[in-house]
């Protein structure tokens, strides 16, 4: 029974221990119930000291809060008061805003369609201007004048002035006397490279800008003339140099109709691929067809030029008794004239072979010159497939969207095909001149021969 009293007090003194524990307050274990009951005691004691000086902290905190909530709610209200009064200004400034607009459009009247047709040719204007030729030389002032001048307009707070308005026509008056034109002046030119330098620039209209013989463009960007990346032809160039060299007189000179910063016309111009880029558009196989021509359009001339010799030294031969080894009809009659006295098989025998050993020198390298004339279009074809190949890979991965990724194919299958044919054609011709030339040869010492045949019968 006496365990069972003591029992109460062991929980009570587990709690308080727990307590003290958390607070991290380091107590020391009682060893009786009196002790036990002593510290649970001051710990009550401590507890409702704590508790009370929480109670106090919350109180002021609550009537702290309760001030600051007061002074909120005034100074909404007061703020209330001030949207209503600004609400109120507001709405009698727009009235009075739309009572002054409409008294300002009563007092412009025709002013308004005047202003606009202004506005739109100052805008205009100043688009025109900001690309054209004339910039490098009239500056871009003019630029900011316009543009301004149409901000102005679009405004109802300011009107433009006489001055500003005759400033506009002006401008569009200088701008037409400017587009029939041809004038010289000194002024910066950007090269390809970048760089800039001052030049001697010839301006003919609004048209084209030339110097040192080379068209030029305006740039925006860099407010000042710049060298084309590409410059035209040649036959184009020449009438530039024409133009800068002139002293007044009349030259010829190609002009640019199409727009003032070069146009279209001279943009195409200069896209358009020259003799050897088009070439290179055949890639390996347009290189393979030019060398194989030009290999057999050399040989063809080549042996033109032996066989004119031969037939020269045959047509003398024919007409000289005496027999010269030198050219082939005379090692014939050599042949013929050695071997007269032998019987008529015999001598055609030998004749027969003088000629044999006489054709191949005669006809070397013609076969060279067929074959190339065959081969040289079936190569243009081989580069055809090859190019439509590429075109169709192109197809499969990126679509038919951009016709410019088809291009590089197609212009492969073409250019080999023509450059095939452009070779074909003439080794096909100068084969048959060459062909021609050896076969009159040869004909000329079988003519020789029978005449050698004919007097060995005579004489027997």
């Amino acid at each position: 029974m006496k365990n069972l009293n003591i029992l109460p007090f062991f929980i009570v003194f587990s709690l308080v221990s727990s307590l003290f524990a958390q607070d991290d307050i380091v107590v020391e274990e009682p060893t009786t119930v009196e002790a036990l009951l002593s510290l649970v005691k001051e710990g009550k004691t401590r507890e409702q000291s704590e508790n009370a000086e929480r109670e106090k902290k919350f109180l002021s905190n609550k009537n702290k809060q309760a001030s600051i909530l007061a002074a909120e709610k005034r100074e909404l209200a007061r703020q209330e008061k001030i949207a209503d009064k600004l609400e109120a200004d507001y709405k009698r400034n727009e009235e009075t805003l739309r009572v002054k607009e409409e008294a300002y459009k009563k007092e412009l009247g025709s002013l308004v369609e005047l202003f606009g047709h202004l506005q739109s040719s100052a805008g205009e204007a100043a688009v025109q201007f900001g690309g054209s030729l004339t910039s490098a030389q009239y500056g871009a002032e003019r630029v900011a004048f316009l543009n301004d001048l149409t901000g102005k307009m679009s405004e109802t707070t300011e009107l433009p002035t006489i001055r500003e308005i005759e400033g506009l026509w002006y401008e569009l008056q200088r701008e037409m006397v400017a587009s029939g034109q041809v004038v010289s002046f000194n002024t910066m030119v950007s090269d390809t490279d970048g760089t800039s330098s001052e030049c001697n620039v010839v301006r003919v209209g609004l048209f084209n800008a030339v110097c040192d013989g080379k068209y030029l463009e305006y740039s925006v960007t860099k407010g000042q003339y710049a060298f084309l990346p590409r410059q035209p032809a040649g036959r184009f160039t020449k009438t530039a140099k024409n133009i800068a060299a002139s002293s007044g007189e009349q030259v010829k000179f190609g002009i640019d109709p199409t727009g003032p910063t070069g146009g279209s016309l001279l943009a195409n111009l200069i896209q358009t691929p020259s003799l050897v880029e088009r070439a290179q558009q055949g890639r390996e196989v347009g290189y393979a067809i030019i060398a194989v021509g030009t290999i057999g359009i050399l040989i063809a001339i080549y042996k033109l030029i032996e066989l004119a010799g031969v037939a020269k030294a045959v047509r003398s031969q024919a007409n000289s008794k005496a027999a010269d080894s030198r050219n082939p009809l005379g090692r014939v009659l050599k042949v013929g004239q050695d071997n007269f006295e032998k019987d008529i098989d015999t001598l055609e025998l030998k004749l027969a072979e003088a000629i044999m050993a006489e054709r191949p020198a005669i006809e070397r390298w013609i076969g060279a010159v067929r074959i190339i004339s065959v081969v040289a279009p079936l190569a243009g074809l081989l580069g055809t497939v090859t190019g439509m190949i590429v075109t169709f890979q192109m197809i499969t991965l990126y679509g038919t969207g951009d016709p410019k990724l088809m291009a590089g194919g197609i212009s492969q299958a073409l250019v080999t095909t023509v450059l095939g044919l452009l070779v074909a054609i003439p080794t096909t011709l100068l084969h048959s001149f060459t062909a021609s030339s050896a076969r009159g040869i040869i004909s000329t010492l079988e003519e020789q021969s029978t005449g050698i045949l004919a007097e060995h019968s005579e004489a027997k």
